[in-house]
């Protein structure tokens, strides 16, 4: 049975007891959104590894930062031990994922850790790749260490929210990406759509390409809009940019055939004119020939490319078949308080060959919020699996 103090001191020191714990826990909080905030430093080019950001505190100061920069290169807590020196020792060690156990491009976190007789490690989540899940901080436990796992585990669970999926999936995670008016419209009658949203929330979709290693669109879009498709940001990632066209009757004007600024991949059909592929080679296109041309094939070759997220920017049509195909899990939808009307005005979604409204797909873990005068809503498809 707990017991409880009852004179004056003991119930002071009791509080004074709860009140430095949980100032300890708002600091370990803070902590780990150093390491997130690190960890996004990387955007874009860590694939197929995550994103990790790692922080080292002696005595209440940061005495070693440090994130992975792309796969093959040290990791988080590799570049934090080298800047904190022979501080480490002793220290509490930050780290948004669980440290590795095994021994891949690099050697394990986890005997790193050790090595430099660190006292405790916090992590935000553990790692769900098989070669890890768990392993990791039970060395370091037997090794003697303290550790604490789940400090802002949501926070980190949505950084790496594309590499958990790759990894249980084995598939890249599929965000739909679209713009509409009020009443459902990506563009008037005529095919007009610039702009639907504002400043404010194209300005945010350029900073979601910076986290995602592919972009596609299908040939109607690169005819209609003649997107760029990069993340307008100086110095930051762009996306490979990916066309899927079965004819590939598409503009040599095209803004996406420049290549300087970023790479551009059209996927089609074997045997698809010849012609126009020979000039997007010459052009320093990758053309890539798939059969069949669907969305489901594309997520496997980009799979196999090591890519952990794709952003699908694509018409109504492509986009019903990446939803069919399975290819989308995650959707961001930009709504603009514009209404344009038009009954053959386009809309974002295609034909999913739905009757009734109790076969309509039902979104989870739903937020929105707004982005300027626009309002973005978020929201998962249910796993197939």
């Amino acid at each position: 049975m707990a017991t409880f103090p009852t004179d004056a001191s003991a119930i002071a020191n009791s509080t004074k007891q709860l009140e430095n714990s949980a100032e300890i826990q708002e600091f370990d909080r803070a902590m780990m959104r150093r390491c997130i905030e690190l960890a996004r430093r990387a955007l874009g080019q860590t694939a197929p590894n995550p994103l990790v950001g790692a922080v080292i505190v002696r005595d209440g100061k940061i005495v070693g930062e440090g994130f992975h920069p792309g796969a093959g290169k040290p990791h988080a807590e590799v570049f934090a031990l080298r800047e904190a020196g022979e501080l480490a020792a002793g220290a509490t060690v930050y780290v948004n994922l669980e440290p590795c156990n095994h021994y891949g491009r690099t050697p394990p976190c986890s005997e790193a850790l050790i090595q430099a007789k660190v006292a405790k490690v916090v992590a935000g989540m553990v790692d769900p790749n098989p070669l890890v899940a768990g392993t990791g901080l039970a060395r370091l436990r037997e090794a003697g260490i303290e550790v604490v796992a789940g400090v802002e585990e949501e926070a980190c669970q949505k950084l790496n929210e594309a590499f958990v999926h790759r990894i249980l999936y084995r598939r890249p995670l599929g965000i739909l990406k679209y713009a509409m008016t009020l009443d459902g419209k990506i563009a008037t009658s005529t095919g007009h759509s610039a702009w639907v949203t504002g400043e404010e929330a194209r300005s945010e979709v350029h900073s979601v390409r910076v986290g995602c290693d592919a972009v596609i669109v299908g040939g109607n879009t690169v005819r209609l809009d003649n997107p760029q498709l990069t993340s307008h940001q100086p110095d930051r990632h762009n996306p490979l940019r990916v066309v899927m066209s079965r004819s590939l009757d598409l503009p040599k004007s095209a803004r996406l055939w420049e290549t300087s600024s970023a790479p551009t991949l059209v996927l089609t059909e074997p045997g698809v004119n010849r012609e126009f592929q020979a000039f997007l080679i010459a052009k320093g296109v990758e053309v890539v020939e798939l059969l069949p041309l669907t969305p489901a094939n594309v997520m496997t070759y980009l799979y196999d490319r090591s890519f952990l997220s794709v952003l699908w920017e694509c018409g109504g049509t492509l986009a019903a078949k990446a939803i069919a195909d399975g290819a989308v899990q995650k959707i961001m939808a930009f709504i603009a308080p514009k209404i344009v009307g038009g009954s053959e005005a386009p809309t974002p979604v295609g034909d999913l060959g739905f009757a009734e409204m109790t076969d309509a797909l039902t979104l989870e873990r739903v937020s929105w919020r707004t982005v300027g005068a626009d309002c973005l809503v978020e929201g998962y498809l249910k796993s197939k699996d």
